[in-house]
């Protein structure tokens, strides 16, 4: 399986950028990862929410396959502790799908289409972060995620 991280707009914090980077050079011992960056919307000011939320949409849109698994990351979405989040990877490992494609929006969320496509929500708190927080948080998680499975000693119950 493959496990791809699918954002809006670019993170320039060389800080976050940097342990990010660390994140993903861990993960590559447990499974196949990749991040794919959609580049911000040009004039966003002149569009309306709905709007800005339809043409990132199509983007997110163009970005999947019919036979991906596409898991937005929500503010209503289901909320894991790390060990419950782990076992969800597991299942979805076993579940045969060759790619899992997790989602984080632009600054309003997503659009009709992009929920309608979407074949589950995960929210990481209740808390609001900045999206470029979010994707360390996100690939944090899911390095911790594979360290669970395997019974590293990184994360301790």
């Amino acid at each position: 399986m493959n496990i791809k991280l699918l954002a809006i707009g670019k993170t320039d914090n060389k800080q976050l950028n940097d342990l990010i980077d660390t994140y993903i050079k861990r993960l590559g011992f447990y499974i196949k990862f990749n991040v794919e960056i959609i580049p911000d919307i040009k004039n966003a000011k002149n569009l309306s929410e709905s709007q800005q939320k339809d043409k990132e949409g199509k983007l997110i849109l163009e970005k999947t396959e019919k036979s991906d698994l596409l898991i937005l990351l929500d503010e209503n979405g289901k909320q894991y502790d790390s060990v419950g989040f782990s076992e969800v990877l597991q299942k979805h490992m076993n579940s045969g799908i060759k790619q899992l494609i997790f989602v984080i929006g632009g600054p309003y969320g997503f659009s009709p289409d992009v929920y309608n496509r979407a074949n589950g929500k995960l929210s990481l708190s209740k808390m609001t972060f900045s999206h470029q927080m979010i994707r360390l948080f996100f690939i944090e998680q899911l390095y911790r995620g594979f360290t669970i499975l395997r019974n590293e000693p990184y994360h301790h119950r």
